[in-house]
């Protein structure tokens, strides 16, 4: 049994993989942009989904679709504080908040989140300062083109980047970035070949819930309709050791992930 700390939480992972609820507070995002801008939707949201049976909650107030517009670290905030405020009070689960702003990751410790999920790709310092003054879980991500070579090189460095840091492996999680700057090639590559650059030690985790990826590959243009396509990807990820799947509707592909779970454990 390992165990990621993240401030208070301590989130075992390797003996079941984890469900991570998307919860996008934007007016912008590929597939879901607008459904959960207001405060008061976006926490029924993360209310139904922790029913539904999230382990994580993850909550963003930026897009980070291709092509999107950056909003500042303000704009960001101002979108996240009304949810996070009430959100860390009432879950007993982890909240996960989405920013490569260390101002947005700052405010949203002090509300009480324990995970920063950071897609800048870089190991930034002042990020890393944050980390480790609240001991926060810190999702690291790859972003931009990149072969299971190239991502298993960017995990050594990260790692050796973050303990320079003073980052303690334990709070590190890594993550592929499918879609961050990737042609469909190199998602399918990253998705299928997960033993050639998975760090052991660490804590894996697979966002491809509903991206151009899944679309392309079963032919579905409508983001919310890929869930078929989502929980095959999924299968395969489990099958090669990701520890934590990023899901959009978890009642809709936990029943995938759950069979993937026991087809993992059944091998010999």
């Amino acid at each position: 049994m390992a165990v990621w700390h993240c401030r208070e939480k301590e989130i075992e992972y390797g003996s079941k993989v984890l469900l991570m609820g998307i919860v996008n507070v934007t007016p912008d995002s590929f597939s879901d942009g607008g459904d959960w801008l207001d405060p008061a939707t976006a926490l029924t949201h993360a209310r139904a989904l922790e029913a539904q049976g999230a382990d994580i909650l993850d909550i963003g107030g930026q897009s980070t679709r291709p092509g999107h517009t950056p909003v500042t670290d303000k704009e960001e905030w101002a979108r996240l504080e009304p949810v996070l405020s009430v959100l860390c009070k009432e879950t007993a689960l982890p909240v996960s908040v989405d920013t490569y702003y260390p101002y947005v990751a700052v405010q949203a410790l002090r509300c009480g989140a324990q995970i920063i999920n950071d897609v800048s790709g870089v190991v930034h310092p002042e990020m890393a300062d944050v980390v480790c003054r609240y001991g926060a879980g810190w999702v690291i991500m790859h972003a931009g083109p990149g072969t299971p070579a190239d991502v298993k090189a960017f995990f050594e460095d990260s790692v050796t980047a973050c303990r320079a840091l003073g980052v303690q492996d334990s709070q590190i999680c890594l993550d592929m970035g499918i879609g961050f700057g990737k042609n469909f090639q190199q998602d399918l590559a990253l998705i299928a070949n997960i033993p050639q650059y998975k760090m052991a030690g660490f804590p894996l985790l697979l966002g491809c819930s509903r991206k151009r990826v899944i679309g392309r590959g079963s032919d579905q243009p409508e983001p919310k309709a890929r869930t078929y396509g989502n929980i095959a990807a999924d299968t395969v990820g489990i099958l090669g050791g990701a520890d934590i799947i990023r899901l959009h509707n978890i009642e809709q592909e936990k029943q995938g992930v759950f069979m993937a779970q026991h087809l993992k454990g059944a091998k010999i």
